[in-house]
């Protein structure tokens, strides 16, 4: 392009000793992800209110998912027998449940800052979805339209178009990144 912004970016400053304005986003992002710089900066802004918030976000998101797809319920051992949305919404197991997932998610958006790391780890938690019994790759995206409800419910109103277009992008990054590890679990090496 050769804009003198990217050159300076870097190089390192090129002479330029004031210090960098840390609200500003970076000016460059890996090519593999799918966000342009700005909004890498506004996921990892706009994570924050649901880093704070994870466990009630996990739980709106799995009652939304069972509520779609109540067949999924069978799945998981600890509260399968959990049939009405009031009985899931207080159960501990859940909650727990819901955390963990979250906190794969929470670990994954932080990591958008290292790809590597970021496709690594997704590829085991993906991969690792081969151990539980009746489980198929396709469930993975059953989880997209339950996330984008519980962040909009979560963040209220900062949820907004541009902000909603954000998690679409990532969240359908991490799936494609999950399925893939899933896929090349017993793939010959």
């Amino acid at each position: 392009m050769g804009c003198e912004l990217g050159k300076l970016a870097s190089s390192g400053g090129s002479g330029n000793h004031r210090k960098p304005d840390e609200s500003a986003p970076p000016a460059t992002v890996d090519p593999r992800l799918p966000l342009t710089a700005k909004q890498k900066y506004n996921m990892l802004a706009s994570w924050k209110g649901i880093s704070r918030a994870m466990e009630s976000t996990g739980v709106c998101m799995f009652l939304k998912l069972f509520e779609e797809h109540a067949e999924l319920l069978t799945l998981f051992e600890k509260f399968k027998e959990l049939k009405t949305k009031e009985d899931q919404a207080s159960s501990l197991e859940l909650a727990e449940h819901a955390s963990t997932v979250m906190n794969t998610l929470d670990e994954g958006i932080k990591e958008l800052d290292n790809l590597d790391t970021f496709f690594e780890y997704l590829h085991q938690v993906g991969a690792s979805h081969r151990r539980i019994p009746g489980f198929k790759v396709e469930y993975f995206w059953k989880i997209e339209k339950p996330f984008l409800t519980a962040v909009e419910t979560t963040l209220g109103d900062r949820y907004t178009e541009n902000v909603e277009n954000i998690y679409k992008i990532t969240i359908k990054f991490i799936i494609e990144t999950l399925v893939k590890g899933y896929d090349n679990a017993n793939a010959p090496t």
